[in-house]
């Protein structure tokens, strides 16, 4: 059962609409290093895969720092900007990390 300090883990993939890879690139680059200083942010890693879908690996501390980094003004602009460049819904996951963050 996780407790209020257990890591948790967010990844996903997310496909860019024809013609909006660059623009999806970018808010997704941008997006990096300030969620890196982000208080409880362990890992934050972004992939270019080569059939173009992109895809995001976070580690949180706990869920009480993911959910502050959600309620940030960047994560509020990032998702209102995200659904216009899109093809489809992001293939997300979530879970309990069971492996030492190294």
């Amino acid at each position: 059962m996780p407790t209020a300090q257990t890591p948790v883990a967010l990844y996903g993939f997310l496909t860019p609409q024809s013609g909006h890879t660059d623009e999806l690139r970018k808010l997704l680059v941008d997006l990096v290093e300030p969620s890196r200083g982000h208080e409880g942010s362990l890992q934050y890693h972004l992939h270019e895969q080569e059939d173009g879908r992109f895809f995001l690996y976070e580690i949180w501390r706990s869920q009480e720092d993911l959910d502050r980094h959600n309620a940030t003004a960047l994560l509020r602009a990032f998702m209102d900007e995200l659904p216009k460049h899109l093809d489809g819904t992001p293939e997300a996951y979530f879970g309990t990390l069971r492996s030492p963050v190294t």
